[in-house]
């Protein structure tokens, strides 16, 4: 198992080695780890080379749609709020309610961020949340750092519950108990994450001044968190809690205005202290005053008409969730059998509980993805900002162009996932942490975390692992139920370090090549961290809380 461990872990590797240790840009780093994963493939796991290379093909579509899809038009809707000038009304807007960028981090990557994420899902969150942390004035590493941070206490929920949903499916557990044990893991974490945010991204001595209003934001997106998802089901959890926190947040800064913090350590630029990076733009009360004295001079009905962009994006997004609108729009969308994989690969025990084929099928529910609500959202913005049609197909392509290497990125990172979930090589990296024995409880949430490092998406680390983590609670007598939503809680520490988001962020604020690799280091130990805190908590649910 050791042996056998090591070589399906040589993608896994690869990717370290290139990103953390030689700095290589996240592009030419997902194209060597594929191509290390088609020899793992091919030569330790004996996969045709036929199939391996339809596996490939398989996760670099899907990296194409849906996940690329929605950052284009993520990326398109910010650009024309920024070329028509109402991104500077915006960011006055913002900055009269404070000043502060820890706060300004607070309202868009956490909370903002937070319904976007139980609304969409799939990178929504960090494209846009830092696109607009940029505008503010935050570097583009610090925005991706602080966005890639925030985009964990949330995405267990995600995108109207879709990975809770994924897991009770995958399980055949319980929707309600799952959702509930989810929310009872992940509450004490986002009770901590706004504080954590601000704290990494700037030291200790960064919360003071705040440390009341972020606990304040943790503590009420974390009971309400825990209080839908056991109370009401996983589909709401995440907007409700977002949408509390937000008004929170709101309601306190209308009421209390915290200190000035001091020269020099806002968040904005301490991620690019001399010992690193020059700061693209940093947050002095000049700044500050110019930002209120913007908003000032711009009437309610300028500030709305400015918002009105993102007002059609939290429409669009919220009648996307609808049910009986989903359903007439999944009227034209078709799926096939992905060609020379689908069924031709079988997931054996203790993967699953028999002999089952691994369906590959390929859905086309254009009008239904996220993305697709993100296009509408635009595409009703341009008009009423009055972008014309040759200015606005500028805008497209610009975008195209900036996008070329990350959606490359993407797809390369989707290709790695899918070819090593096919061949076996993930099964293999799973089975081996559930041979911990009684630690298996802490290492539970780390296969989660290695699922999602691996596709970037929670939903998938739920399918791919859910099952193994029921066979192997039912072998050592624990809760499966626990285990299970352990595999979720963990996936969500793990998407930091995705290449995907990381690529997805990178897109979003021109993050430049040396910055990627930096990124990724940050991110890995503060994933690390959290992932490790989830498996503290699992063992303590497991062994001395027994909660069901």
């Amino acid at each position: 198992m050791a042996f056998s461990a090591m070589i399906a872990a040589a993608p896994i590797f690869t990717l370290l080695i290139l990103l953390g240790i030689l700095k290589k840009a996240a592009w030419i780093a997902g194209l060597a780890g594929l191509a290390v994963t088609l020899i793992v493939a091919i030569a330790g796991y004996h996969m045709p080379p036929l199939v391996a290379t339809s596996a490939a093909i398989y996760g670099a579509a899907f990296g194409l749609f849906p996940i690329s899809w929605i950052i284009f038009w993520a990326i398109a809707l910010f650009r024309v709020t920024v070329e028509t000038g109402q991104f500077e009304v915006i960011r006055g807007s913002v900055g009269k309610l404070t000043p502060d960028p820890r706060l300004q981090a607070l309202l868009i990557a956490f909370a903002f961020g937070a319904f976007l994420e139980g609304g969409a899902g799939f990178g929504t969150p960090v494209a846009i949340a830092a696109t607009m942390l940029v505008g503010l004035g935050f570097s583009a590493f610090s925005a991706s750092a602080i966005c890639l941070l925030a985009n964990t206490a949330p995405v267990a929920f995600g995108s109207i519950g879709i990975p809770v949903i994924t897991l009770a499916g995958t399980t055949g557990l319980s929707l309600e108990k799952l959702s509930g044990a989810v929310g009872r893991i992940c509450a004490p974490i986002s009770l901590i994450i706004p504080a954590y945010i601000i704290m990494a991204t700037g030291g200790f001595v960064s919360l003071s001044g705040i440390w009341l209003p972020a606990l304040m934001c943790g503590a009420v997106f974390a009971g309400v968190q825990f209080l839908v998802s056991n109370y009401v089901g996983p589909q709401l959890t995440d907007i409700l809690a977002a949408l509390s926190s937000l008004a929170a947040l709101i309601i306190y800064l209308r009421l209390w205005h915290p200190k000035e913090q001091e020269p020099g350590l806002s968040i904005r630029n301490c991620l690019d202290r001399p010992a690193t990076l020059s700061v693209d733009k940093a947050c002095g009360p000049e700044e500050a005053s110019e930002l209120i004295d913007l908003s000032s001079r711009n009437s309610l009905g300028k500030v709305l008409y400015a918002w009105m962009p993102y007002a059609f994006l939290v429409m669009c997004v919220l009648l996307w969730g609808v049910a009986p609108i989903q359903a007439k729009l999944n009227l034209i969308s078709f799926s096939f059998p992905w060609p020379f994989l689908n069924d031709v690969v079988q997931r054996m025990p203790p993967i699953a509980s028999t002999p089952t084929p691994y369906h590959a099928m390929f859905n086309m529910n254009l009008l239904s993805a996220a993305g697709t609500a993100c296009m509408v959202a635009t595409f009703l913005a341009a008009i009423c900002l009055r972008v014309s049609p040759l200015r606005f197909l500028r805008l497209l392509i610009s975008v195209t162009h900036q996008l070329l290497l990350p959606i490359l990125t993407i797809s390369a990172v989707l290709a790695i996932g899918f070819l090593m979930n096919y061949c076996g090589a993930t099964a293999t990296l799973g089975l081996s942490f559930a041979a911990s024995g009684v630690m298996f409880p802490f290492f539970s949430p780390l296969l989660g975390w290695l699922g999602v490092f691996l596709t970037g998406s929670d939903t998938a680390a739920n399918a791919l692992f859910g099952n193994l983590q029921v066979v192997t609670a039912g072998r050592l007598g624990l809760d499966p139920v626990l285990m299970a939503a352990a595999n979720s809680v963990g996936g969500v520490m793990g998407k930091m370090i995705s290449l995907q988001t990381i690529a997805i962020a990178a897109a979003a604020t021109g993050l430049s090549v040396p910055d990627q690799s930096r990124l990724f280091r940050f991110t890995l130990k503060h994933s690390i961290f959290l992932a490790s805190l989830a498996g503290c908590l699992a063992l303590v649910y497991t062994y001395v809380i027994h909660i069901r």
